[in-house]
């Protein structure tokens, strides 16, 4: 089973930049967008016959949303936390037979760090919801969590160290989220590799250059290690700021 997860920065944008071919190309059984930046009827998905669609909205015009293309059909679909309600558009979950997905866009805290108390907050609810339900049954988060957890995953680590996605309580946060319970699937595979990431500043040179951060993820409830087959960055997709990344898995759907 193959999940792709991609923060389209703007997926009307994303789809005249080969969205659509990416995903014949990958074929992927769920394909998971953050960012889609629109609102309900403001994009029709062509050639996408094989895909179920679920879609959360943010009240704010040209902000947030998320999506979840599927072709496994889900037995239920949550959207928001635990009130069901999201005005951000931050999350959608999937309840399929022997798992839930939970597609994610974590709030950003902002270049002046204004924002940090309130993401720390969701942050805590974030993960109470998914350990919650851990309980039930194993749990695949993915998405744009908006952090570099350790060093190895921004190129240039002590000078940004205190910014927005790399401030201490963030990545306490991101260990708290992991310590509950959760494996971060491309470091699983690959403790040490460096120079792989999945966002880069807009600024003239850094992709071409490198210059960038992993903060879009896979994630899995610990029992669900024995059914890992890899995980991976498409760094060369130019789609958007961010590229896509995906998990494979032993397909256990059914």
């Amino acid at each position: 089973m193959k999940l792709i997860s991609w923060n389209v920065n703007g997926l009307r944008a994303c789809v005249n930049k080969g969205f659509y071919t990416y995903i014949k190309e990958t074929n992927a059984d769920i394909f998971c967008v953050q960012e889609t930046k629109l609102q309900e009827g403001q994009i029709l998905m062509e050639n996408m016959e094989e895909y179920s669609q679920y879609w959360n909205y943010a009240e704010k015009k040209g902000y947030s949303g998320t999506a979840v293309f599927t072709k496994i059909k889900p037995l239920s679909v949550h959207y928001g936390l635990e009130e069901n309600e999201e005005p951000e558009g931050r999350t959608i979950t999937l309840e399929f037979e022997k798992f839930y997905l939970v597609n994610v866009y974590t709030p950003n805290t902002k270049r002046d760090l204004s924002r940090l108390p309130y993401r720390l907050e969701w942050e805590d609810r974030f993960r109470n919801y998914l350990q919650q339900l851990d309980t039930l049954k194993p749990v695949i988060i993915c998405g744009d969590l908006n952090v570099a957890h350790q060093e190895i995953d921004l190129k240039n680590a002590k000078a940004n160290y205190g910014n927005a996605g790399f401030t201490p309580e963030e990545r306490d946060r991101m260990s708290q989220l992991l310590a509950a319970g959760f494996i971060d699937t491309f470091r699983y595979w690959y403790p040490d590799r460096t120079d792989v990431y999945s966002w880069w500043s807009y600024m003239p040179k850094v992709r071409e250059r490198n210059i960038g951060w992993r903060i879009d993820y896979f994630l899995v409830s610990e029992r669900l290690r024995p059914q890992l087959i890899d995980a991976s960055i498409d760094c060369h997709i130019t789609g958007s700021d961010h590229c896509p990344v995906i998990l494979e898995l032993q397909d256990f759907s059914a």
